[in-house]
C-alpha cells in the first residue's frame, strides 16, 4: 500500500470538495461504497432491536485521524481511525500522536478475553454460604452445559465463588467470540444462578448482584473485563522533538506529576484522555458508549530508553468491544468498521488493538501540548471557541 496521506485543503478544509476527496480515500480503504458516512439516510427499519420508539438519527460529525500504523495480532496494519466528535482539536491531536508513533515501532496485543458477571446468592447464615461455595466446583460441568445450550459462540471459562457474610458472590467469566456478548452472558448467568439456588438451598439470588456493568470500579484495573489489551511503542528522540516539540524527559516528568494527582483522586484511570478517544471511536463504530465508564480504566507508562528515545505503553484491561452484533451491522457503524478492516468474525481483537494504539497516540499528543503550553491555543484555533474561518485553517 502506498503511504497514506489524508487530503487537506489549506484554503478551506471543510469545503465540499475537500470532504469528497477524503471520502473517496475512505471508500478505497474500506473497499466499498460508504453512502451513510456521506449523509445518505439509514432506513429506520434497520434500527429494529436497537432502539424503541425511533424518530430518526443523531448526527455527529466524523473525522479521520491518522494514519495509524502498528503491528497487530493479524500483522502490520495502517489505518485511518474514524472519530465521531464535536470537540474541535481531538482529530488533529490524535493525528499528531499517530505521526509520532509512525516514526518508531508500535505493537499492540490482546492479552486476555474474559467477560465477567457477578451474581449473588443469599443464604440463611454465613455457614450456609461457605458450604455452598465449597460445593460449586462439583457443579462445573453442569454450569458449562447450561451455558453451551444457549450459545454456539460463548463459553463459560471460570467460576470463582466468594462468600461475603451470608451472601455468595460468583465471579463467572465467559469468552464471547467477536461480540461484546453481554446478553448471552446475562442469560447464561441467570440459568447458572437459578441452578445453584436449587442445588444449595439458597433463599434467593440476584443476577446483577455485584454489578460492575457500565460502572467505574476498582476491579476493572486488576481483573480486567472484556479484552485486556496493551500497546507499546518506541519513539525516536529526534522525531519526538520534531513532531511533538518535547523530549522524552519532558513527557516522563509530566507523567510522574500526573501520577501524584491520580493517586490523590483515587482513580483507576491513569491514562490521560482515554475516555475522550474511546467515546469518539465507539460512537463512530456502533459500540455501546456507556461502557466507556469501564473501558477508560488503564495505565500509561513512559520511560527514557538506554539510547535516549521514548518508551511508551498504554495498558487497557477492560475493553468491551465487538465487531458483530449490537449496533455494528448497519449504517455508519458498519462503514466505519469496514474502514478499519475489522467488521465481522475475527475482527474484535484487532479492533481492540487499534483502539489501544489510538489511545496511546492521543495521550502522547495531549501530554506534549501540556508541556509546551499549546493546549489552550490549539482549542482556541480549532475548537468551538473560535473555529477558523474558511481560508484560515
Amino acid at each position: 500500500m502506498d503511504e497514506l496521506v489524508i487530503p487537506r485543503d489549506p484554503s478551506d478544509d471543510h469545503s465540499a470538495e475537500a470532504v469528497a476527496r477524503r471520502h473517496a480515500l475512505a471508500e478505497r480503504l474500506a473497499g466499498r461504497a460508504l453512502p451513510f458516512l456521506a449523509g445518505q439516510p439509514v432506513p429506520v427499519a434497520a434500527t429494529r432491536g436497537n432502539v424503541e420508539n425511533p424518530v430518526g438519527f443523531a448526527q455527529v460529525p466524523v473525522g479521520l485521524a491518522g494514519p495509524l500504523r502498528l503491528d497487530t495480532s493479524a500483522g502490520e496494519r495502517e489505518v485511518l481511525v474514524p472519530l465521531a466528535t464535536n470537540e474541535g482539536a481531538l482529530v488533529a491531536s490524535t493525528s499528531r500522536g499517530c505521526k509520532a508513533l509512525r516514526a518508531g515501532e508500535t505493537r499492540a496485543r490482546v492479552l486476555r478475553e474474559a467477560l465477567s458477571q457477578h451474581p449473588i446468592l443469599l443464604f440463611e447464615d454465613a455457614r450456609a454460604a461457605q458450604a455452598a461455595a465449597a460445593s460449586v466446583a462439583a457443579e462445573r460441568e453442569t454450569l458449562e452445559r447450561l451455558t453451551g445450550e444457549i450459545t454456539s459462540h460463548g463459553r463459560l471459562r471460570d467460576v470463582q465463588p466468594e462468600p461475603i457474610g451470608r451472601r455468595l458472590v460468583l465471579r463467572l467469566t465467559f469468552t464471547t467470540g467477536d461480540a461484546v456478548g453481554i446478553n448471552m452472558a446475562a442469560h447464561a448467568t441467570d440459568r447458572i444462578a437459578a441452578h445453584l439456588v436449587e442445588r444449595t438451598g439458597a433463599r434467593g439470588h440476584y443476577v446483577h448482584g455485584e454489578d460492575v456493568e457500565k460502572r467505574a470500579n476498582a476491579r476493572a484495573l486488576v481483573e480486567g473485563r472484556g479484552r485486556t489489551t496493551v500497546c507499546d511503542a518506541t519513539v525516536p528522540r529526534d522525531a519526538l522533538q520534531r513532531i511533538l516539540r518535547v523530549t522524552p524527559e519532558d513527557l516522563v516528568a509530566i507523567q510522574r506529576t500526573y501520577a501524584v494527582g491520580f493517586t490523590r483522586l483515587g482513580t483507576q484511570n491513569h491514562l490521560v484522555q482515554s475516555a475522550n478517544t474511546l467515546s469518539a471511536v465507539f460512537l463512530a463504530c456502533g459500540q455501546d458508549v456507556a461502557y466507556v465508564t469501564e473501558c477508560a480504566t488503564g495505565l500509561l507508562d513512559l520511560d527514557v530508553t538506554a539510547s535516549g528515545d521514548l518508551y511508551a505503553s498504554a495498558h487497557l484491561p477492560t475493553l468491551l468491544v465487538g465487531t458483530v452484533g449490537g449496533g455494528t451491522g448497519e449504517g455508519t457503524a458498519a462503514e466505519c468498521l469496514d474502514l478499519l478492516g475489522v467488521r465481522g468474525d475475527g475482527g474484535a481483537n484487532v479492533f481492540a488493538e487499534l483502539l489501544a494504539a489510538t489511545v496511546l497516540a492521543g495521550d502522547l499528543s495531549l501530554l506534549a501540548s501540556f508541556c509546551t503550553h499549546e493546549f489552550v491555543a490549539a482549542h482556541e484555533a480549532l475548537g468551538r471557541n473560535r473555529p477558523p474561518a474558511p481560508g484560515r485553517g
